[in-house]
C-alpha cells in the first residue's frame, strides 16, 4: 500500500511524528515536502532550507521516499504517486486549508484512495516553537543569509523601517490574516533619515557610522529578521570598505548606496536644493571597492540610482544600472520624488527587457498609491516602506503633549495611549 503525507517540517515536533507513525502503519510512506517557495507563499520563510528539511525527514523511521511539493495544492503530486491513503491531521477540516482538503478527497477518490485524519496533537505547534526561537534569537550568519533566501523564494520582500528596539519589535511581530494567509514584513530597513531624526539631527550624514551601528545592535537584540542598511552616499570609497566589514560582522544583509556626491541632502527635495549626482566612473569605483572589502559571499551592495530625482530621463537611469551591475552591484534601487509611478514602472520594464536579472528595489514614499501587485508585475523584488513608523509616531506624541497642556492632566489621553499593562507586556522578559 502507498501512503502520502504532505508536510512543511520546518520545526519537527511530536505532532509530526504521530502523523508519520500512523501513516507508516498503513503502508510505504512518501512525504511530499513543501518547497521553501510554497511555504513562503502563505506564511513565513522556513528556518531550515529545503535540503536541510529533506535530510531530517529522510532519516525518520518509516519514511520511504521524500519528494518536493511545489504548491500548497496536493493534486499534482497525488496524480504522480496515486496513493492508497493520504494522512493529514484533522485540523484542516476548517480554516484556510479546507479547500485543499476537498481537492485531495476529490482526487484520490478517482482511484479509490482514502483520507486518514488523526486527531490534532494538542499542546504543541510550529507557531509556538517559532515564538520560542524568536526569544532565543538568531546568529549573525543565519540572519545575513536570510535575505538571499527571501529573494529566491518570495514574489516580493516586504520591508519596513525601524529606528529603535521598540520599532524593531513592531516590524518583527506585526502580522495580519489575509485570504487565509499570514502576511507580515520580511525585513528591516535601517533608515538614515529616521535614525538621524530620532537623534534630532538633519538628514545630511551628520550621524556617524559608530552611532548607527549602535542603533543596529539595539534592533538586532530584539529581532530575528534580516536588515537592509541605508548607506547614504557610502562616503569615500576607503570609508565604505570599513562600513561594509562592520555591517557584515553584525549580520546585516545588504547596504544601499546612492550615486550622489558632496553634502548629502534628502532625495525627496530633488533639485530644490543643491545636490550633485556622481559620475558613472566614480560610483563604479566605489561599488568595486565595497565588493572587494567583503569577507563572505552573502552580503550584498545595492546601487541606488538618483537619475529620476535629478529630472534626468529613464535612459540615463538604465545606462547607470548597466554600469553599476558590471562593477559588481548585487542589484539596484530606483528612486523618484514624483507622485506617479509611471517612470519607475517604465524603468523596471526596460531593465528586464535589457536582460538584467539582479533584484530591483522600489521605495514608494511619494508614489504611494501603487499596489505591491503592480510592483511585482513590473519585476520589483524588494519594496521598502522607508520612514512610516517614525512618521506615524511623531504626530501621536505631539498630540498627547498638547492634550496634557490643554487639560493640565493626562486623563484625556487615555484613549490615545497604550495602557501601562499593555506596554509592559509588549517587551519580552519584562514580567
Amino acid at each position: 500500500m502507498k501512503v502520502y503525507v504532505g508536510m512543511s517540517a520546518d520545526l519537527v515536533h511530536p505532532g509530526h511524528m504521530n502523523i508519520l507513525n500512523i501513516a507508516a502503519s498503513y503502508g510505504d510512506v512518501t512525504v511530499g515536502l513543501l518547497t521553501d517557495k510554497a511555504i513562503a507563499g502563505y506564511k513565513r520563510l522556513p528556518f531550515m532550507t529545503y535540503d536541510q528539511r529533506e535530510m531530517v525527514i529522510k532519516n525518520i523511521k518509516g519514511v520511504c521516499e521524500v519528494i518536493p511539493q511545489h504548491t500548497l495544492d496536493y493534486v499534482e503530486n497525488l496524480e504522480k504517486v496515486r496513493p492508497d491513503y493520504v494522512v493529514h491531521g484533522d485540523d484542516w477540516k476548517t480554516g484556510p486549508q479546507k479547500q485543499t482538503r476537498e481537492r485531495v478527497i476529490s482526487t484520490i477518490s478517482q482511484w479509490g484512495g482514502k483520507l486518514i485524519e488523526p486527531a490534532y496533537t494538542e499542546g504543541i505547534s510550529s507557531t509556538q516553537l517559532n515564538g520560542m526561537l524568536k526569544e532565543i534569537g538568531v546568529s549573525p550568519v543565519t540572519r545575513q543569509q536570510r535575505l538571499k533566501r527571501l529573494l529566491e523564494n518570495k514574489k516580493i520582500v516586504r520591508t519596513l523601517e525601524a529606528h529603535s528596539g521598540l520599532s524593531g519589535l513592531i516590524v518583527e511581530n506585526a502580522s495580519v490574516k489575509k485570504d487565509g494567509r499570514s502576511v507580515e514584513f520580511d525585513a528591516i530597513w535601517e533608515s538614515s533619515l529616521t535614525d538621524s531624526t530620532m537623534k534630532g539631527k538633519p538628514d545630511i550624514e551628520a550621524v556617524d557610522t559608530t552611532s548607527r551601528l549602535q542603533t543596529i545592535n539595539e534592533i538586532f537584540e530584539v529581532t530575528t529578521k534580516p536588515m537592509i542598511y541605508d548607506g547614504d552616499t557610502g562616503g569615500k570609497p576607503e570609508h565604505l570598505a570599513f562600513t561594509v566589514r562592520s555591517l557584515e560582522r553584525l549580520g546585516v544583509s545588504a547596504i544601499v548606496i546612492e550615486d550622489k556626491v558632496g553634502l548629502k541632502k534628502n532625495s525627496l527635495f530633488g533639485t530644490e536644493v543643491e545636490q550633485y549626482q556622481a559620475s558613472i566612473e566614480d560610483f563604479c569605483h566605489k561599488i568595486e571597492t565595497g565588493k572587494k572589502s567583503q569577507v563572505g559571499n552573502d552580503f550584498m551592495i545595492f546601487a541606488r540610482i538618483e537619475s529620476l530625482i535629478f529630472n534626468k530621463p529613464v535612459d540615463d537611469a538604465l545606462e547607470r544600472a548597466a554600469a553599476y551591475l558590471d562593477a559588481g552591484a548585487d542589484g539596484v534601487m530606483i528612486h523618484t520624488k514624483n507622485k506617479s509611478e509611471k517612470d519607475i514602472l517604465e524603468f523596471c520594464r526596460r531593465y528586464q527587457d535589457a536582460g538584467h536579472t539582479a533584484p530591483i528595489i522600489a521605495v514608494p514614499s511619494s508614489y504611494n498609491k501603487v499596489y505591491e501587485e503592480q510592483l511585482i508585475e513590473a519585476g520589483v523584488k524588494i519594496v521598502i516602506y522607508a520612514n512610516h513608523l517614525l512618521r506615524a509616531a511623531y504626530p501621536a506624541m505631539m498630540e498627547v503633549a498638547k492634550e496634557i497642556l490643554r487639560n493640565e492632566r493626562s486623563y484625556e489621553c487615555n484613549d490615545t495611549c497604550m495602557s501601562i499593562k499593555e506596554i509592559l507586556e509588549l517587551i519580552p522578559g519584562t514580567k
